[in-house]
């Protein structure tokens, strides 16, 4: 019974919030752009349960600042060539656990860090251009060699290489990509039942505060101008990203190789998905 009832609320609760939405943007319209705007960047989940506590106390943390919040990063130290993990939405850098254990073998010196509100970092919002400041920060500190990004993770990798072309980074991996934010506000439009007048009004807003329409933030495209030998990394079923996306990636990002697996689901945390990073990451260039 529980778990039914549980069903219907997650079933109705999305038209209860496009109704309150739609609603208020007749009366109140800047008011309902900036609550769907917010409803947008909030993750739901993300922060540090208490069984992942003990792995990740056994790194050495610090944290850095950005816009006076707390981003908090782990450092496993090796003596090999540093690679830095970016993970995805509501996740943190847990994730990361048995490929770090993994990188630890063959003596990787790796950075991790907990996105803006997940894992321990501050804030309560996160947006791609607020996660590629970040990680310009990790990368001024740290000059990894490489970089390894999970979906928004790594969406986040391909925009900030897209703005900084950073000439030390050697390699890029991209685990489960989305590419096009005209196909993710779709699918929140039509979750939440928002109306056309709506979502061009949300468009607008996208456009006065990042500076791109929904069509125009394209990581496909973003891809064309990056130069990094990448290895991509979809699954042919992932219901998050369709595989078209990470297709589509391919195709523009001139160095790269693309691996389509079965059944791997959009976290891709399988071991031999492990074993072909560590691969692409060790081969000469």
């Amino acid at each position: 019974m529980k778990k039914a009832s549980k069903k219907l609320v997650q079933k109705y609760a999305p038209r209860v919030i496009g109704f309150r939405l739609n609603s208020i943007f007749l009366i109140q319209p800047e008011k309902a752009i900036r609550k769907a705007y917010r409803l947008f960047s909030s993750p739901r989940k993300g922060k540090v349960k208490p069984e992942q506590e003990t792995f990740l106390n056994k790194a050495k943390t610090t944290s850095i600042e950005h816009n006076s919040k707390k981003i908090q990063t782990y450092h496993w130290k090796g003596d090999g060539k540093t690679v830095v993990l970016i993970h995805g939405w509501d996740s943190n850098s847990f994730r990361w656990k048995e490929l770090i254990e993994d990188l630890q073998k063959e003596d990787f010196n790796i950075i991790a860090f907990d996105a803006p509100a997940h894992g321990y970092s501050d804030g309560q919002l996160l947006n791609v251009p607020l996660y590629s400041k970040c990680l310009d920060r990790i990368l001024k500190l740290y000059r990894p060699d490489f970089l390894v990004g999970h979906s928004v993770g790594a969406m986040t990798v391909i925009y900030n290489q897209y703005l900084k072309h950073s000439t030390f980074l050697e390699k890029i991996v991209l685990l489960g990509a989305p590419s096009e934010m005209s196909r993710i506000m779709k699918d929140y439009k039509q979750i939440l039942r928002l109306s056309d007048k709506f979502m061009n009004a949300l468009e607008e807003f996208f456009k006065e505060k990042f500076g791109y329409n929904f069509n125009e933030f394209s990581i496909a495209e973003f891809s064309k101008t990056i130069q990094h030998k990448a290895l991509i990394v979809h699954d042919q079923y992932d219901k998050i990203a369709p595989a078209e996306e990470a297709k589509a990636i391919h195709k523009h990002l001139k160095n790269s190789t693309l691996k389509l697996t079965e059944g791997a689901g959009h976290s891709l945390n399988k071991s031999e998905i492990r074993n072909d990073i560590i691969e692409f990451l060790n081969a000469q260039t």
